[in-house]
């Protein structure tokens, strides 16, 4: 079955070839006639523009100069049914910039840089086949970079082996869990702190962002965000209740049903994940997602419910990106030049976190220095961004 949060593909707007996002323009235009407005911005960015038609019948039409060097291409859908476009390599099929979810009668801007060789636009209607448009040449100049395409076919077998590596993850959240409920059930707290920390960072190893675990995460690892009674709201439940519990003085006896539900939600979803079937097609996501969840909730602050780790949980996401692209490694490291860089400071961030851990103690976040915290910020922030072209490469294209 699909796991909750697995299952959709997100529409996203990318040029390949520049390997970042790019901003979607939406401009409702007659065919082949910019308006004003749109006439204006071209001149303003400098580039030469080129308006280019997406239908099943004329796909790639409009491109009758070929240019060499940055351009951008207006991709008009003349179609009464939405589209995909991939400005594709004509021989090796490479992709140097693709553009999603375009709706009828809008327009969107393409930003590549080609140089000489030969391409072709290759138009996808929503539930119709492909259609391949001319081919152009170009003589002269040098191409931006390009990706070959990855398939659904190319990620079955890695997500088959992330999804094994996730059910081993969760046993073990399912033991320490256990030895920390044994904890409060004794009385002894202190044990209980000490159990607390191990069995969250082996859950947040497992990449729980986005809502990948479906509602079992907010039960599992939710926060008190939006709760009307905030901590002491009944919804508020999982590790972080216990967290408030034990470093807030709550008592072993109040904490045995916190602790006892959160043992039970995590052998819920052990067992529901042994049924469930991952979308392959979420497992580049995963590799920038983990880390974009960790900057924006744990180096804010705004899951520490008193135990001091954002840290350490920040360090654990590390370990979950990082099992994420040893799987993704055979098909990046011919599509992803920038790849050798991107595991360096993979490491370089962990070494640096691992800085702030002494005899299993981690220097809580409120307590770095200025020049510490902006490192931190800087490191994780700039991996963010380093991530963000693997979810691109790895998302799975039609083929024609």
């Amino acid at each position: 079955m699909p796991v909750p949060g697995l299952g959709s593909r997100p529409a996203r707007l990318r040029a390949v070839g520049a390997l970042v996002l790019v901003p979607a323009v939406v401009t409702a235009v007659l065919v082949g006639i910019l308006s004003p407005d749109h006439r204006a911005r071209a001149a303003a960015d400098g580039l030469p523009h080129t308006t280019v038609e997406v239908s099943p019948s004329a796909c790639g039409r409009g491109w009758s100069r070929p240019v060499s060097g940055l351009q951008v291409f207006d991709m008009h859908n003349t179609s009464d049914g939405a589209a995909e476009v991939y400005l594709q390599d004509a021989r090796t099929r490479a992709v140097y910039g693709e553009i999603e979810g375009l709706a009828p009668g809008t327009t969107r801007p393409l930003t590549v840089r080609l140089g000489a060789g030969s391409y072709t636009f290759t138009c996808l209607p929503d539930d119709a086949e492909a259609v391949t448009g001319p081919t152009v040449r170009i003589t002269g100049g040098t191409p931006g970079p390009a990706a070959a395409p990855i398939t659904e076919h190319d990620l079955i077998p890695l997500a088959i082996d992330y999804q094994k590596w996730v059910a081993g993850g969760l046993d073990q959240v399912v033991r320490l869990t256990g030895g920390l409920q044994d904890a409060i059930d004794r009385g002894d707290l202190d044990a209980a702190r000490r159990a607390w920390l191990p069995a969250h960072l082996e859950y947040e190893r497992l990449g729980a962002a986005y809502d990948a675990f479906g509602d079992a995460d907010g039960q599992i690892n939710g926060s008190d965000a939006g709760l009307p009674g905030g901590v002491h709201d009944p919804s508020f439940t999982g590790f972080h209740r216990v967290e408030y519990g034990l470093w807030h003085g709550e008592s072993a006896a109040a904490l045995h049903a916190p602790a006892g539900a959160l043992l039970k939600a995590v052998r819920a979803l052990r067992a529901d994940w042994a049924q469930a079937r991952m979308d392959p097609a979420q497992l580049g996501l995963r590799a920038h997602e983990i880390l974009e969840n960790t900057v924006q909730f744990e180096l804010t602050g705004r899951t520490d419910y008193g135990s001091g780790s954002n840290l350490a949980t920040a360090r654990a996401g590390i370990d979950g990106t990082r099992a994420v692209l040893s799987r993704l490694h055979p098909l990046l490291t011919t599509r992803d030049p920038g790849l050798p860089a991107l595991e360096q400071e993979v490491d370089r961030a962990a070494r640096i976190l691992d800085g702030f851990a002494h005899d299993g103690r981690w220097t809580p976040l409120d307590r770095l220095d200025r020049a510490q915290r902006e490192q931190v910020d800087a490191v994780l922030g700039d991996l963010v961004e380093r991530l963000a072209p693997v979810a691109t490469l790895c998302d799975p294209r039609r083929t024609v």
